[in-house]
């Protein structure tokens, strides 16, 4: 089961961030070049459910994998550290201004407002997620896929 949350989680990220990009790109061009598409709330909803479902994933990883260890020894080592407590807590971050942006979206009338606002609640929310990823080239122990 260990196996098959990871895997799922780690590869719905690359899901995710290719919607971040869609996300952003099409609601940068509805903010500041006027260029409004019919797909902002589409990609906006998609790129807020696949969040919440990597959330999920995570949360479900977070009590069962072996690199989250609940000991005090933990915030001595960066690895330990990073599982236990800054990797989830960016990503619920994130996810929270994620969703306080999409609420915020949907009660503003004026699309180049909206727009703008939930481009950066998103940019932020992308910002913070790219930066609590487990990237291999970082040395915690994380994977491409």
């Amino acid at each position: 089961m260990y196996l098959t949350l990871l895997k799922s989680h780690s590869g719905l990220r690359w899901i995710l961030l290719l919607s971040f990009i869609l996300t952003l790109v099409t609601f940068y061009r509805a903010a500041y070049s006027g260029k409004s598409s019919k797909n902002l709330k589409f990609y906006a909803l998609f790129t807020l459910i696949i969040t919440h479902i990597q959330f999920l994933l995570g949360l479900s990883l977070y009590f069962i994998s072996p690199k989250v260890i609940f000991a005090t020894s933990s915030m001595k080592v960066a690895v330990s550290r990073f599982y236990l407590v800054e990797h989830i807590s960016l990503m619920l971050i994130a996810i929270l201004l994620i969703t306080i942006g999409y609420s915020k979206w949907k009660k503003i009338n004026n699309v180049k407002s909206a727009s703008k606002k939930l481009f950066t609640y998103y940019l932020i929310g992308l910002i913070l997620i790219l930066i609590s990823i487990p990237w291999p080239f970082r040395d915690l122990g994380g994977a491409w896929f």
